[in-house]
């Protein structure tokens, strides 16, 4: 009997392929628009710890008319929350580093972020570091400074903690084109994802979904008002990848409504989409991602 992940990949869209698409190249080209703008970015990691202890750590960068802020939450428990303050566009405190007890650990925060350089969204892309220390093990390293900290900052010997990034959620305002990038396992390359939203040429009489990655069309949904749900099985790096797209706020509730698009890996094994499941799982080797885009369209 053949294997599961190979019957998949036979109808999934393999982005791995020169010839994966069947679509226009130039689906998602538009010189016209600008992608949307990110507001809030989370990103959520799971640690482990060398006692085998298990801790997620979120870290939410966020931007508004005022300012950019970043706060850090450990587990469950919503009073052991690290945020950063914000004022007129500059962090109050730019560099420093705090004590924080959560959950019967010691957690200390190092950061620097008087330097950093941002392009249009709330995460900084170069210039800054974020080191989390848990019970004295490195548990979280952010930035391309963090290296050079790290050296300075602990010995040698220091316990580095096993983390993987599991999940990232954006929330994005402007048109209807949203740009991100996105790594599927830790042994992957970066993918860029281009969403967008338009009229069959150039039309807006009937709608037409088109998500590229790395420049290659893998959907096209046409009459997106009415299949404005629906989801389609991609194959990236390997990996099984759950595509999921629910517009239906974007017809329907237009003033206070936004698109939810969602990309999720899942094992070949597994055949049923969108399980709910709890993040930290025991004898759990495969580490699962997943990527959730929350976009008002505001044109």
């Amino acid at each position: 009997m053949r294997d599961i992940v190979s019957c998949f990949s036979e109808n999934a869209v393999n982005v791995s392929h020169s010839s994966c698409s069947s679509y226009s190249s130039n689906a998602c080209i538009s010189p016209s628009l600008v992608p949307s703008v990110q507001n809030v970015v989370t990103g959520t990691y799971k640690v482990i710890l060398s006692t085998e202890k298990q801790l997620l750590i979120r870290v939410t960068w966020c931007k508004n008319q005022t300012g950019q802020g970043l706060s850090i939450n450990f587990g469950d428990d919503p009073s052991t929350c690290f945020k950063l303050n914000t004022n007129l566009r500059f962090f109050r405190k730019k560099k420093g580093n705090k004590v924080i007890e959560s959950d019967h650990l010691k957690i200390e925060v190092f950061w620097d972020l008087s330097t950093a350089k941002y392009d249009a969204g709330p995460e900084p892309v170069d210039e800054f570091y974020v080191l989390v220390m848990v019970d004295s093990e490195i548990g979280l390293i952010l930035g391309d400074m963090a290296e050079d900290a790290v050296t300075k900052k602990f010995k040698t010997t220091t316990t580095v903690a096993k983390v993987s990034l599991i999940s990232r959620q954006e929330q994005c305002s402007g048109n209807s084109l949203y740009s991100t990038k996105a790594q599927f396992c830790d042994t992957g390359i970066v993918h860029d994802i281009l969403i967008r939203c338009s009229g069959e040429h150039e039309g807006l009489k009937h709608p037409v979904l088109s998500v590229c990655m790395d420049k290659k069309t893998v959907i096209r949904v046409k009459r997106l008002q009415w299949n404005f749900r629906g989801n389609q099985t991609i194959f990236v790096d390997g990996l099984l990848v759950d595509l999921m797209w629910d517009v239906h706020d974007w017809f329907f509730n237009p003033a206070t409504g936004s698109a939810v698009f969602m990309f999720r890996t899942r094992s070949g094994l597994d055949s049923r989409l969108w399980l709910e499941e709890k993040l930290l799982q025991k004898n759990q080797d495969r580490v699962e991602f997943s990527l959730l885009i929350y976009a008002c369209k505001s044109t």
